[in-house]
């Protein structure tokens, strides 16, 4: 039996940041990978 998207989605584990793996707020579709801190971090590094 096929499950349905909604229960897909609801299953899906927490998504964490690529760099820290601290858990990310945005939802799981999202194509972020890197957390806010990590993202200022490598902003700041590139100045």
């Amino acid at each position: 039996m096929m499950m349905s998207a909604v229960e897909f989605f609801r299953n899906l584990p927490p998504k964490q940041c690529s760099k820290c793996g601290n858990p990310l707020d945005e939802m799981h579709e999202s194509y972020i990978q890197k957390c806010q801190e990590c993202e200022q971090d490598a902003a700041a590094s590139q100045l």
